[in-house]
Protein backbone atom coordinates (compact mmCIF):
# COMPACT_ATOMS: atom_id res chain seq x y z
CA UNK A 1 0.00 0.00 0.00
CA UNK A 2 1.98 3.12 -1.19
CA UNK A 3 1.15 5.63 1.23
CA UNK A 4 2.55 9.48 0.82
CA UNK A 5 1.84 12.72 1.52
CA UNK A 6 -0.11 14.33 4.37
CA UNK A 7 -2.12 12.43 6.79
CA UNK A 8 -5.62 12.69 6.71
CA UNK A 9 -9.11 11.53 6.27
CA UNK A 10 -8.65 9.92 3.22
CA UNK A 11 -5.61 8.46 4.09
CA UNK A 12 -7.11 7.13 6.90
CA UNK A 13 -9.94 5.65 4.49
CA UNK A 14 -7.80 3.93 2.43
CA UNK A 15 -5.32 2.44 4.86
CA UNK A 16 -8.53 1.31 7.02
CA UNK A 17 -10.16 -0.25 4.07
CA UNK A 18 -6.68 -2.29 2.83
CA UNK A 19 -5.82 -3.93 6.07
CA UNK A 20 -10.02 -4.87 6.30
CA UNK A 21 -9.39 -5.95 2.74
CA UNK A 22 -6.47 -8.15 3.33
CA UNK A 23 -7.60 -9.05 6.60
CA UNK A 24 -10.87 -10.20 4.59
CA UNK A 25 -8.76 -12.29 1.41
CA UNK A 26 -6.50 -13.95 4.01
CA UNK A 27 -3.39 -12.10 3.32
CA UNK A 28 -0.09 -13.13 5.20
CA UNK A 29 0.54 -9.63 5.95
CA UNK A 30 -0.13 -6.11 4.70
CA UNK A 31 2.54 -3.26 4.09
CA UNK A 32 2.20 0.04 4.13
CA UNK A 33 4.76 1.92 1.95
CA UNK A 34 5.36 5.38 4.40
CA UNK A 35 6.80 8.77 3.83
CA UNK A 36 4.89 11.54 5.10
CA UNK A 37 5.36 14.86 6.81
CA UNK A 38 2.28 14.16 9.45
CA UNK A 39 -1.36 15.49 9.46
CA UNK A 40 -4.41 15.56 11.58
CA UNK A 41 -4.78 14.50 14.58
CA UNK A 42 -7.96 12.26 13.90
CA UNK A 43 -6.50 10.58 10.94
CA UNK A 44 -3.89 9.41 12.60
CA UNK A 45 -5.93 8.10 15.89
CA UNK A 46 -7.66 6.28 13.10
CA UNK A 47 -4.88 4.69 11.07
CA UNK A 48 -3.05 3.73 14.69
CA UNK A 49 -6.63 2.22 15.65
CA UNK A 50 -6.41 0.35 12.20
CA UNK A 51 -2.75 -1.09 12.80
CA UNK A 52 -3.22 -2.16 16.56
CA UNK A 53 -6.60 -3.76 16.19
CA UNK A 54 -5.97 -5.82 12.63
CA UNK A 55 -6.69 -9.19 11.91
CA UNK A 56 -3.95 -9.52 9.75
CA UNK A 57 -0.37 -8.88 10.57
CA UNK A 58 0.62 -5.53 9.81
CA UNK A 59 4.15 -3.44 8.32
CA UNK A 60 4.93 -0.26 8.16
CA UNK A 61 8.34 0.33 5.48
CA UNK A 62 9.23 4.33 5.63
CA UNK A 63 10.45 4.68 1.88
CA UNK A 64 11.88 4.87 -0.56
CA UNK A 65 15.40 6.66 0.42
CA UNK A 66 14.90 10.56 1.26
CA UNK A 67 11.51 10.09 2.65
CA UNK A 68 10.09 10.43 6.43
CA UNK A 69 8.22 9.67 8.88
CA UNK A 70 7.61 12.73 10.94
CA UNK A 71 4.71 13.90 13.04
CA UNK A 72 2.17 11.82 12.78
CA UNK A 73 4.32 9.30 10.50
CA UNK A 74 5.76 7.84 13.89
CA UNK A 75 2.53 7.19 15.57
CA UNK A 76 1.94 5.06 12.59
CA UNK A 77 4.99 3.56 12.02
CA UNK A 78 5.10 2.05 15.91
CA UNK A 79 1.66 0.72 15.64
CA UNK A 80 2.55 -1.95 13.01
CA UNK A 81 3.60 -5.26 13.91
CA UNK A 82 6.71 -4.83 12.34
CA UNK A 83 8.88 -1.57 11.55
CA UNK A 84 11.70 -1.16 9.10
CA UNK A 85 13.05 2.12 6.93
CA UNK A 86 15.17 2.32 4.54
CA UNK A 87 18.42 3.80 3.95
CA UNK A 88 18.63 7.37 3.82
CA UNK A 89 15.15 7.93 6.02
CA UNK A 90 14.11 9.49 9.20
CA UNK A 91 11.54 8.94 11.87
CA UNK A 92 10.53 11.50 14.72
CA UNK A 93 10.20 14.72 15.42
CA UNK A 94 6.78 14.58 17.33
CA UNK A 95 7.11 17.06 19.59
CA UNK A 96 3.75 19.61 19.95
CA UNK A 97 3.83 23.34 19.34
CA UNK A 98 1.32 26.21 19.11
CA UNK A 99 0.86 27.92 15.44
CA UNK A 100 3.91 30.10 16.02
CA UNK A 101 6.20 27.07 16.11
CA UNK A 102 6.53 28.02 19.91
CA UNK A 103 6.33 25.70 23.06
CA UNK A 104 2.92 25.84 24.75
CA UNK A 105 2.48 27.33 27.46
CA UNK A 106 0.83 27.64 30.71
CA UNK A 107 -1.49 24.20 31.85
CA UNK A 108 -2.51 23.65 27.80
CA UNK A 109 0.74 22.73 27.10
CA UNK A 110 0.98 20.28 29.66
CA UNK A 111 -2.36 18.66 29.16
CA UNK A 112 -1.66 18.48 25.58
CA UNK A 113 2.16 17.16 25.86
CA UNK A 114 1.18 14.65 28.93
CA UNK A 115 -1.85 13.26 26.16
CA UNK A 116 0.84 13.12 23.70
CA UNK A 117 3.21 11.49 25.40
CA UNK A 118 1.01 8.66 26.97
CA UNK A 119 -0.42 8.13 23.55
CA UNK A 120 3.04 7.24 22.17
CA UNK A 121 3.93 5.19 25.06
CA UNK A 122 1.02 3.00 25.09
CA UNK A 123 1.65 2.35 20.97
CA UNK A 124 4.84 1.77 22.19
CA UNK A 125 4.30 -0.47 25.15
CA UNK A 126 1.91 -2.74 22.80
CA UNK A 127 4.02 -3.06 19.91
CA UNK A 128 7.14 -3.52 22.60
CA UNK A 129 9.17 -0.77 20.86
CA UNK A 130 11.48 1.46 23.00
CA UNK A 131 9.38 3.37 25.04
CA UNK A 132 12.14 5.71 26.18
CA UNK A 133 12.96 6.89 22.39
CA UNK A 134 9.05 7.12 21.44
CA UNK A 135 8.78 9.40 24.67
CA UNK A 136 11.54 11.20 23.85
CA UNK A 137 10.24 12.25 20.19
CA UNK A 138 7.48 14.05 21.63
CA UNK A 139 9.19 15.28 24.87
CA UNK A 140 11.93 16.71 23.14
CA UNK A 141 11.26 16.58 19.03
CA UNK A 142 13.69 13.90 18.70
CA UNK A 143 14.25 12.33 15.31
CA UNK A 144 16.69 9.56 13.92
CA UNK A 145 17.94 8.20 10.55
CA UNK A 146 16.98 4.81 9.85
CA UNK A 147 20.47 3.61 11.63
CA UNK A 148 19.59 4.93 14.86
CA UNK A 149 16.35 3.82 15.03
CA UNK A 150 17.07 0.39 14.56
CA UNK A 151 20.07 0.88 16.77
CA UNK A 152 17.51 2.55 19.94
CA UNK A 153 14.86 -0.44 19.41
CA UNK A 154 12.56 1.93 17.58
CA UNK A 155 12.27 0.08 14.41
CA UNK A 156 13.17 -3.95 13.42
CA UNK A 157 15.57 -2.84 10.34
CA UNK A 158 16.88 -1.22 7.50
CA UNK A 159 15.29 -2.87 4.35
CA UNK A 160 15.54 -0.77 0.79
CA UNK A 161 13.11 -2.96 -1.43
CA UNK A 162 9.84 -4.63 -0.45
CA UNK A 163 11.88 -8.39 -0.94
CA UNK A 164 13.91 -7.16 1.78
CA UNK A 165 11.31 -6.41 3.74
CA UNK A 166 9.40 -9.54 3.35
CA UNK A 167 12.83 -11.63 3.89
CA UNK A 168 13.63 -9.84 7.16
CA UNK A 169 9.79 -10.29 8.10
CA UNK A 170 9.83 -13.68 7.89
CA UNK A 171 10.22 -16.45 10.92
CA UNK A 172 9.33 -13.37 13.18
CA UNK A 173 6.42 -13.99 15.78
CA UNK A 174 3.91 -11.29 15.81
CA UNK A 175 0.61 -10.93 17.44
CA UNK A 176 -2.55 -10.57 16.05
CA UNK A 177 -5.57 -10.48 17.69
CA UNK A 178 -4.62 -11.67 20.83
CA UNK A 179 -2.77 -14.67 19.02
CA UNK A 180 0.72 -15.33 17.95
CA UNK A 181 1.88 -15.72 14.79
CA UNK A 182 4.91 -16.56 12.77
CA UNK A 183 5.55 -14.79 9.34
CA UNK A 184 6.06 -16.74 6.42
CA UNK A 185 6.70 -13.86 3.56
CA UNK A 186 9.48 -15.68 1.69
CA UNK A 187 7.36 -17.02 -1.22
CA UNK A 188 4.69 -14.74 -0.87
CA UNK A 189 2.52 -13.00 -3.92
CA UNK A 190 2.90 -9.03 -3.88
CA UNK A 191 0.15 -7.59 -4.71
CA UNK A 192 -0.10 -3.43 -5.23
CA UNK A 193 -3.58 -2.01 -3.56
CA UNK A 194 -3.13 1.55 -4.62
CA UNK A 195 -5.98 4.26 -3.90
CA UNK A 196 -8.85 4.86 -6.37
CA UNK A 197 -9.56 7.53 -8.19
CA UNK A 198 -11.40 9.42 -6.58
CA UNK A 199 -9.54 8.71 -3.16
CA UNK A 200 -6.06 9.74 -5.30
CA UNK A 201 -8.00 13.09 -6.41
CA UNK A 202 -8.84 14.25 -2.49
CA UNK A 203 -5.67 13.10 -1.28
CA UNK A 204 -3.75 14.99 -3.89
CA UNK A 205 -5.63 18.29 -2.64
CA UNK A 206 -3.95 17.98 0.68
CA UNK A 207 -0.42 18.87 -1.06
CA UNK A 208 0.60 22.05 0.35
CA UNK A 209 1.51 23.26 -3.30
CA UNK A 210 -1.66 22.08 -5.01
CA UNK A 211 -3.76 23.89 -2.71
CA UNK A 212 -1.51 27.14 -2.86
CA UNK A 213 -1.75 26.79 -6.63
CA UNK A 214 -5.47 26.04 -6.67
CA UNK A 215 -6.16 28.73 -4.54
CA UNK A 216 -4.23 31.15 -6.85
CA UNK A 217 -5.43 29.83 -10.37
CA UNK A 218 -8.91 30.60 -8.19
CA UNK A 219 -8.70 34.23 -7.54
CA UNK A 220 -7.34 34.41 -11.30
CA UNK A 221 -10.45 33.09 -12.34
CA UNK A 222 -12.27 35.80 -10.20
CA UNK A 223 -10.41 38.33 -11.08
CA UNK A 224 -10.97 37.77 -14.88
CA UNK A 225 -14.64 37.54 -14.53
CA UNK A 226 -14.26 40.87 -12.67
CA UNK A 227 -12.73 42.16 -15.66
CA UNK A 228 -15.12 40.31 -18.26
CA UNK A 229 -18.64 38.91 -17.29
CA UNK A 230 -18.84 35.37 -18.73
CA UNK A 231 -19.50 32.95 -16.22
CA UNK A 232 -17.53 30.71 -17.06
CA UNK A 233 -13.99 31.81 -15.82
CA UNK A 234 -16.55 32.99 -12.25
CA UNK A 235 -17.56 29.42 -11.76
CA UNK A 236 -13.79 27.83 -12.57
CA UNK A 237 -12.01 30.08 -9.94
CA UNK A 238 -14.52 29.44 -7.02
CA UNK A 239 -14.33 25.77 -7.80
CA UNK A 240 -10.62 26.30 -7.82
CA UNK A 241 -11.09 27.99 -4.76
CA UNK A 242 -13.39 25.47 -3.02
CA UNK A 243 -10.88 23.07 -3.50
CA UNK A 244 -8.06 24.75 -2.17
CA UNK A 245 -9.91 25.22 1.17
CA UNK A 246 -10.66 20.75 0.84
CA UNK A 247 -7.21 20.71 0.68
CA UNK A 248 -6.31 23.47 3.84
CA UNK A 249 -8.67 21.70 5.97
CA UNK A 250 -5.82 18.98 6.24
CA UNK A 251 -3.17 21.21 6.83
CA UNK A 252 -1.62 23.86 9.05
CA UNK A 253 -3.41 26.85 7.58
CA UNK A 254 -2.13 30.28 8.53
CA UNK A 255 -5.01 33.01 8.56
CA UNK A 256 -2.77 35.64 8.62
CA UNK A 257 -1.00 34.45 5.27
CA UNK A 258 -4.27 34.04 3.58
CA UNK A 259 -5.11 37.36 4.11
CA UNK A 260 -2.03 38.76 2.95
CA UNK A 261 -2.97 36.83 -0.07
CA UNK A 262 -6.56 38.53 -0.04
CA UNK A 263 -5.40 41.63 0.02
CA UNK A 264 -3.38 41.21 -3.10
CA UNK A 265 -5.82 40.57 -4.48
CA UNK A 266 -8.13 43.47 -4.02
CA UNK A 267 -4.93 45.54 -4.90
CA UNK A 268 -5.07 44.02 -8.03
CA UNK A 269 -8.73 44.52 -8.69
CA UNK A 270 -8.34 48.28 -7.73
CA UNK A 271 -5.34 48.21 -10.31
CA UNK A 272 -8.04 48.21 -13.24
CA UNK A 273 -10.08 50.85 -11.76
CA UNK A 274 -7.33 53.60 -9.96
CA UNK A 275 -4.81 55.12 -11.67
CA UNK A 276 -1.61 54.43 -9.71
CA UNK A 277 1.14 53.78 -12.63
CA UNK A 278 1.43 50.42 -11.74
CA UNK A 279 1.86 51.35 -7.81
CA UNK A 280 -0.99 48.78 -6.78
CA UNK A 281 0.22 45.62 -8.46
CA UNK A 282 3.61 46.74 -7.33
CA UNK A 283 1.83 46.23 -3.71
CA UNK A 284 0.26 43.12 -5.07
CA UNK A 285 2.86 41.62 -5.66
CA UNK A 286 4.49 42.45 -2.59
CA UNK A 287 1.59 40.72 -0.44
CA UNK A 288 1.09 37.87 -2.46
CA UNK A 289 4.35 37.01 -2.19
CA UNK A 290 4.58 37.09 1.76
CA UNK A 291 1.47 35.65 1.82
CA UNK A 292 2.13 32.31 0.02
CA UNK A 293 5.64 32.32 2.08
CA UNK A 294 3.67 32.27 5.36
CA UNK A 295 0.48 30.46 3.93
CA UNK A 296 1.15 27.48 6.70
CA UNK A 297 2.97 27.46 10.09
CA UNK A 298 4.44 25.40 11.82
CA UNK A 299 2.50 21.98 13.23
CA UNK A 300 0.00 22.70 16.20
CA UNK A 301 0.10 19.64 17.37
CA UNK A 302 2.14 16.40 17.70
CA UNK A 303 1.13 15.04 14.40
CA UNK A 304 0.33 18.24 12.46
CA UNK A 305 2.83 18.28 9.32
CA UNK A 306 5.77 20.62 8.88
CA UNK A 307 4.80 22.31 5.54
CA UNK A 308 5.50 24.96 3.44
CA UNK A 309 4.99 26.06 -0.12
CA UNK A 310 8.18 25.11 -2.34
CA UNK A 311 10.07 28.57 -3.02
CA UNK A 312 11.02 27.88 -6.77
CA UNK A 313 6.33 27.98 -7.14
CA UNK A 314 6.09 31.32 -5.24
CA UNK A 315 8.79 32.49 -7.54
CA UNK A 316 7.70 31.36 -10.51
CA UNK A 317 3.59 32.37 -9.85
CA UNK A 318 4.60 35.97 -8.32
CA UNK A 319 6.57 36.20 -11.77
CA UNK A 320 3.05 35.10 -13.73
CA UNK A 321 0.73 37.00 -11.57
CA UNK A 322 2.98 40.34 -12.34
CA UNK A 323 3.20 39.70 -15.42
CA UNK A 324 -0.81 39.14 -15.91
CA UNK A 325 -1.24 42.23 -13.85
CA UNK A 326 0.97 44.07 -15.86
CA UNK A 327 -0.68 43.91 -18.74
CA UNK A 328 -4.06 44.72 -17.53
CA UNK A 329 -2.43 47.73 -16.27
CA UNK A 330 -1.08 48.42 -19.56
CA UNK A 331 -4.55 48.47 -21.11
CA UNK A 332 -6.27 50.04 -18.70
CA UNK A 333 -3.63 52.84 -18.62
CA UNK A 334 -3.97 52.93 -22.48
CA UNK A 335 -7.55 53.04 -22.42
CA UNK A 336 -7.86 55.86 -20.01
CA UNK A 337 -5.72 58.13 -22.50
CA UNK A 338 -7.37 56.94 -25.58
CA UNK A 339 -9.50 59.95 -26.81
CA UNK A 340 -13.33 59.63 -27.32
CA UNK A 341 -14.51 58.82 -31.16
CA UNK A 342 -15.42 61.79 -33.26
CA UNK A 343 -18.49 63.59 -32.35
CA UNK A 344 -18.68 61.43 -28.92
CA UNK A 345 -18.77 63.34 -26.01
CA UNK A 346 -17.42 61.88 -22.49
CA UNK A 347 -19.90 59.07 -21.31
CA UNK A 348 -22.91 60.80 -23.29
CA UNK A 349 -25.01 57.89 -24.49
CA UNK A 350 -24.51 56.37 -28.24
CA UNK A 351 -26.52 58.68 -30.59
CA UNK A 352 -28.74 56.73 -33.20
CA UNK A 353 -26.25 54.70 -35.48
CA UNK A 354 -23.58 54.38 -32.87
CA UNK A 355 -21.70 50.98 -33.86
CA UNK A 356 -21.18 48.69 -30.70
CA UNK A 357 -20.99 45.17 -30.03
CA UNK A 358 -23.31 42.90 -27.74
CA UNK A 359 -21.53 42.36 -24.15
CA UNK A 360 -24.71 40.48 -22.11
CA UNK A 361 -26.66 38.38 -24.56
CA UNK A 362 -29.87 40.65 -25.29
CA UNK A 363 -33.00 38.06 -24.77
CA UNK A 364 -34.12 40.73 -25.12
CA UNK A 365 -32.69 42.72 -22.21
CA UNK A 366 -28.93 42.35 -21.49
CA UNK A 367 -25.70 45.06 -22.50
CA UNK A 368 -23.60 46.33 -25.68
CA UNK A 369 -19.98 47.91 -25.45
CA UNK A 370 -20.51 51.10 -26.97
CA UNK A 371 -18.38 54.57 -27.22
CA UNK A 372 -15.93 52.98 -24.40
CA UNK A 373 -18.63 51.71 -21.35
CA UNK A 374 -21.47 48.89 -21.56
CA UNK A 375 -24.89 50.09 -21.86
CA UNK A 376 -27.70 47.82 -20.79
CA UNK A 377 -29.55 47.49 -24.09
CA UNK A 378 -32.76 45.86 -25.57
CA UNK A 379 -33.18 44.59 -29.18
CA UNK A 380 -35.55 46.07 -31.61
CA UNK A 381 -38.45 43.97 -31.88
CA UNK A 382 -37.89 42.23 -28.83
CA UNK A 383 -35.71 39.76 -30.97
CA UNK A 384 -32.32 37.98 -28.98
CA UNK A 385 -29.10 38.74 -30.05
CA UNK A 386 -25.98 36.87 -28.90
CA UNK A 387 -22.60 37.79 -27.34
CA UNK A 388 -20.56 39.55 -29.46
CA UNK A 389 -22.83 40.47 -32.23
CA UNK A 390 -21.85 43.71 -33.90
CA UNK A 391 -25.05 46.13 -33.56
CA UNK A 392 -26.01 49.47 -34.11
CA UNK A 393 -28.00 51.83 -31.96
CA UNK A 394 -31.36 52.44 -33.67
CA UNK A 395 -32.64 54.29 -30.24
CA UNK A 396 -32.59 55.57 -27.10
CA UNK A 397 -35.75 54.21 -24.69
CA UNK A 398 -34.93 56.18 -21.52
CA UNK A 399 -31.68 55.27 -20.15
CA UNK A 400 -31.74 51.93 -22.34
CA UNK A 401 -30.27 51.38 -25.86
CA UNK A 402 -32.48 50.04 -28.65
CA UNK A 403 -30.24 48.03 -31.20
CA UNK A 404 -30.09 45.87 -33.99
CA UNK A 405 -27.90 43.92 -35.93
CA UNK A 406 -25.75 45.42 -38.43
CA UNK A 407 -25.77 42.67 -40.51
CA UNK A 408 -29.80 43.42 -41.01
CA UNK A 409 -28.86 46.80 -42.02
CA UNK A 410 -28.40 47.26 -45.81
CA UNK A 411 -26.32 49.61 -47.56
CA UNK A 412 -24.71 50.02 -43.98
CA UNK A 413 -21.94 53.55 -44.66
CA UNK A 414 -21.33 53.57 -40.87
CA UNK A 415 -22.28 56.67 -38.25
CA UNK A 416 -21.04 60.01 -40.08
CA UNK A 417 -18.44 61.65 -38.17
CA UNK A 418 -20.15 63.61 -35.68
CA UNK A 419 -22.31 60.25 -34.54
CA UNK A 420 -25.11 60.79 -36.51
CA UNK A 421 -26.64 57.88 -38.53
CA UNK A 422 -25.78 57.53 -41.73
CA UNK A 423 -27.23 59.76 -44.42
CA UNK A 424 -31.58 59.18 -45.20
CA UNK A 425 -31.91 56.17 -47.79
CA UNK A 426 -28.73 54.14 -46.14
CA UNK A 427 -31.08 52.12 -44.14
CA UNK A 428 -33.82 50.07 -45.26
Amino acid sequence: MPTTGIVDNVMAEYIAGGVAKAAEDGASAVVVELNTPGGALDATSRITSSLLEADVPTIVWVAPSGSRAASAGTFVTLSANLAFMAEGTNIGAATPVNSTGEDIEGDLGVKVRNDAIANITAIAEARGRNVEWAVATVAEGKSSPASEAVSAGAVDGIANTIDEVLDQSTGRTVSVAGSEVVLDLADADVRDLSMNPLQSFLHLLSDPNVAFILFTIGFYGLLFELQNPNFVTGILGALAIILAFVGFGSLPLNVAGLLLIGLAIVLFILEATVTSHGLLTVGGLIAFALGASALYTAPGSPTAPDVTVALPLIVGMTLVTGLVMGTIAFVAMRSRRMKPSPGLVGSDAPRAGTLGEVHRPLAPIGSVYAVGEEWTARAAGGRQIERGTAVRVVSLDGLVVVVEPVDEVAGDTGPTASGDPAPAGSRS
